[in-house]
């Protein structure tokens, strides 16, 4: 589903067309940093860059993830087109991205797609030309309208030449969406169905990515519930790998993977080093309550070993939910964590977001338990949301120190030892550095923030206050150079809650809340 608010440009029948594909992003250090280091990086721009023709269209892609913030005026005042992308919580980045575009130039046509947009479609509607509703592939409708056919791609294929974020690790995605529905996940939001690509269109998009040190598989769920696709999958690899294209691999699988023991040998077989799961919890209850079910099959600690003794490194987050969960619990947890030197520590620690349309969500309406003047910004995995189960001032602290560990640095320290000793017969330098040190990295966090490289450099931080209902606004949020004065309000934060508590306006008019009983007695409640 497409929907149009503005007039397009003319066309003008041979004139070659600018296109900046931006992916939106506020760091959860709410400072202004480059995360060149990052895996996975975003590669939605350059998925997006495939849909305008070479001969037709000069593009050029821009990730704020890995260059930061982009306030270049002479950038911003160049596409005829600007493509906007992001995760939930980068809408209101979206805006200024928007503002700064259309001061600069009046006839810019701004598309923009992604979770957020699909969130809120009818306040995309009033800021947004191009409001894309559907997959990437929507973009080529867009730009058959606002431009003519002739500048849509034959083929819709990544423009890895554009990727000048990625270095030597390659991004490939062979399925879409998930076949499982976690309560707090947006890809339950959205209720798409799991989907698998054709083998020629994994092949093309190896072959457009180059010879690269590493590929990681960027799917939801690469294993997903189709084997024979799988073992297919795995086939191709082997032959790329056969002819050079890539040597160790990696890729995001749902705990389900690891039921079978002949998967870690075909993965090993076919050179995977590291596997991503979304394990999120060692309480079986709580993952239950989310409705993680995958996650409860079989002891986490006797899966996570079982794949570093197949020499397969794992890799997962950690949530920490501290509005069901106590500090104590918690701290049980990472103390079990740090002292197991047979598993990994988690690569990071996030908060449970009740992201927009989740049935997370809906439930955290019904409880009312989300803080007032909750923003849209905030949900971020490191701001708390909802009310805690603790005192608000002893959960902050637990926050503020868990973004560098802070209390368990000499633990950390002490388990990456003794997992070494461990498994450095089973797992090459490299997984030893990936496997160990992902959790040093986490304690290393303030040094890694540290430093921008940009002129905000030197200005003095806000200090956070961990708690949606106070925590200022980035810096983000100050226009870095003139706008047009129509734009204030797009400056303005996106609230999910008002003063009381409430649902705020903004999204009561968002297009968020569909037809379903929760929506309904939601809205009903609000009004």
């Amino acid at each position: 589903m497409r929907e149009q608010l503005h007039t397009a440009i003319p066309r003008t029948a041979k004139a070659r067309k600018r296109v900046l594909v931006v992916n939106c992003y506020f760091d959860d250090s709410r400072q202004p940093i480059r995360r060149t280091t990052k895996i996975p990086q975003a590669v939605g721009p350059i998925y997006l860059a495939g849909a305008f023709a070479r001969e037709r269209c000069d593009v050029r892609c821009y990730t704020e993830l890995a260059s930061g913030p982009l306030e270049d005026e002479q950038l911003l005042s160049w596409p005829d087109m600007l493509v906007l992308t992001g995760l939930t919580n980068s809408f209101d980045r979206m805006l200024h991205l928007t503002a700064y575009a259309r001061s600069k130039n009046p006839k810019v046509i701004v598309v923009a797609g992604g979770p957020s947009v699909r969130s809120l479609p009818l306040l995309s509607q009033k800021v947004f030309d191009y409001v894309c509703l559907g997959d990437i592939e929507e973009l080529c409708e867009v730009v058959t309208e606002a431009f003519g056919p002739e500048y849509v791609a034959e083929t819709m294929i990544p423009r890895y030449d554009l990727a000048y974020w990625l270095g030597r690790i390659g991004y490939v995605e062979t399925t879409r969406y998930c076949n499982f529905r976690c309560s707090f996940c947006s890809l339950t939001a959205e209720g798409r169905g799991y989907q698998t690509y054709d083998l020629d269109y994994i092949r093309q998009q190896i072959l457009a990515s180059g010879k690269r040190n590493r590929m990681f598989f960027l799917d939801n769920n690469f294993y997903g519930s189709d084997r024979n696709h799988f073992k297919a999958k795995l086939n191709l690899i082997n032959e790329m790998r056969a002819a050079g294209q890539f040597n160790q691999w990696g890729a995001l699988v749902t705990n389900d993977f690891y039921a079978r023991d002949e998967n870690l040998q075909l993965i090993r077989e076919a050179g995977c080093e590291l596997l991503f799961s979304g394990l999120e919890s060692f309480d079986n209850d709580w993952l239950r309550n989310f409705n993680k079910l995958q996650n409860t099959r079989a002891p986490q600690v006797e899966m996570i070993s079982k794949s570093l003794n197949a020499g397969v490194v794992f890799s997962y987050g950690l949530m920490v939910d501290v509005t069901t969960r106590s500090l104590s619990d918690l701290r049980r947890e990472l103390n079990f964590i740090t002292a197991t030197p047979e598993i990994t520590v988690p690569s990071f620690v996030t908060l449970s977001i009740p992201l927009l349309g989740t049935p997370y969500f809906y439930e955290c309406l019904q409880r009312r338990s989300i803080l007032p003047n909750t923003k849209l910004r905030d949900m971020d995995g490191t701001t708390i949301l909802q009310h805690p189960v603790d005192p608000i001032d002893e959960v902050v602290k637990f926050v503020d120190d868990i973004q560098s560990m802070k209390g368990f640095h000499g633990r950390v320290v002490k388990h990456a030892a003794r997992f070494a000793k461990i498994y450095h017969s089973k797992l090459t330098k490299m997984q030893m550095i990936l496997a160990v040190g992902a959790g040093l990295l986490v304690c290393a966090q303030p040094l890694t923030t540290s430093f921008t490289g940009f002129g905000w450099a030197k200005k003095r931080p806000r200090p956070r206050t961990y708690i949606s209902t106070t925590e200022p606004l980035d810096h983000m949020y100050t226009p870095a150079f003139r706008v047009d004065s129509r734009f204030e309000s797009y400056f303005q934060p996106t609230m999910v809650t008002d003063a009381e508590g409430e649902l705020h306006e903004d999204i009561l008019t968002s297009g968020l809340l569909k037809n379903t009983n929760i929506a309904e007695r939601t809205v009903a409640q609000a009004v």
